[in-house]
C-alpha cells in the first residue's frame, strides 16, 4: 500500500539544527548557502508536522510543496516537425 507523501521546505537559520528537522519527516535536501532543507512527510499528519516546526525557534518560514497537486499528464504535447527532422539527421 502507498501512502501519499508531500514537500515541506523549511527555512532555517543555522545548519547545527538539521539534526532537529530530521526527526519531522524524511530528510531529502539541505542547502548550505540558502539555509533551508527539504523533508518529505506523510499527508495526514502534514498540518501537524507543519506547525510543530513552525513554533520552533530556528524556524523562519514552512513552505508546502505544490507537486502533489501538479497534473504531469499533457495532452496536446505534440512534437514539432522540424525538431524531429533534425534528430534523424543526427544534427
Amino acid at each position: 500500500m502507498r501512502t501519499n507523501r508531500q514537500g515541506l521546505i523549511v527555512w532555517f537559520q543555522h545548519m547545527k539544527n538539521i539534526k532537529q528537522i530530521k526527526r519531522y519527516g524524511h530528510l531529502l535536501y539541505t542547502s548550505k548557502k540558502l539555509k533551508y532543507a527539504v523533508i518529505y512527510v506523510d499527508q495526514e499528519g502534514l498540518k501537524e508536522v507543519e506547525t510543530r516546526l513552525s513554533k520552533l525557534s530556528f524556524v523562519s518560514k514552512v513552505d508546502r510543496s505544490q507537486k502533489p497537486f501538479i497534473e504531469t499528464n499533457y495532452e496536446n504535447a505534440k512534437p514539432d516537425k522540424a525538431k524531429q527532422y533534425d534528430y534523424k539527421m543526427g544534427i
